[in-house]
């Protein structure tokens, strides 16, 4: 279980394509599954760019009983960097019992999360950092590395665990999620971090779980997601 004695706020970040918003919106709807009585909400931190959104999936959320907490603005041509008082009030821990789950999208997000570190530190967080073996500039762990570095730079928080969620997409067989893993643990090596799941999408590779115990990881635990963001143009 990700969520094992989960911490009141739970950050998801990444660099620009790992997939980190689809990552952010299936942990809300596995926590919800494993636990029905306490209060979830998903929220997106990417004020500025319009193309990846928590947002895309809020309807998905309501009816799964999350409450997304979304930008007045996303998803429209309006650029106003603004949050809602209920986003603000989340990462300062202001809602007891509830469990939330922080998109940060981009360098805009995680300078958000640097105005607001000391009540997230307050009030208690991980942070999982997403990364993708196919995305050009996090394909090996040297820059894996790096860029968890620039985010926790610009955020004034740090990394705590590690999400593989290395895919092509639609394109993904269950061979090229198997063929990162040791890419993966490389990366947490490298960065220090444990290395908590791979991803992997049943309606594009189904066989992912017998592919790993054919190829010696069945020890490696497996994260089974929808793909439940769009892109929007």
């Amino acid at each position: 279980m990700i969520f094992a004695d989960s911490p009141k706020l739970n950050i998801v970040c990444g660099h620009y394509g790992s997939g980190k918003t689809n990552v952010a919106v299936n942990l809300a709807l596995d926590l919800r599954k494993r636990d029905a009585g306490i209060r979830i909400c998903a929220a997106d931190l990417d004020i500025v760019n319009p193309y990846f959104r928590t947002a895309d999936a809020a309807e998905i959320l309501r009816k799964a009983d999350v409450e997304p907490l979304i930008p007045e603005f996303a998803n429209t041509n309006v650029d106003i960097p603004s949050l809602p008082p209920k986003m603000m009030g989340m990462m300062r821990g202001d809602y007891a019992g509830a469990v939330s789950i922080l998109d940060v999208g981009g360098d805009d997000g995680a300078v958000v999360l640097g105005m607001y570190n000391m009540y997230i530190r307050q009030t208690g967080y991980d942070m999982y950092y997403v990364i993708n073996m196919y995305r050009p500039l996090t394909a090996n762990p040297e820059d894996v590395y790096l860029c968890m570095c620039d985010i926790e730079a610009v955020s004034g928080l740090k990394c705590t665990k590690i999400i593989n969620n290395s895919s092509l997409g639609a394109e993904t067989t269950a061979d090229d999620i198997a063929d990162s893993v040791e890419y993966a643990k490389e990366c947490a090596e490298r960065c220090g971090l444990p290395l908590v799941c791979h991803s992997y999408c049943p309606e594009y590779a189904p066989d992912t779980p017998d592919v790993f115990r054919k190829r010696g990881f069945a020890d490696e635990p497996l994260f089974a997601i929808e793909n439940v963001t769009k892109r929007l143009f």
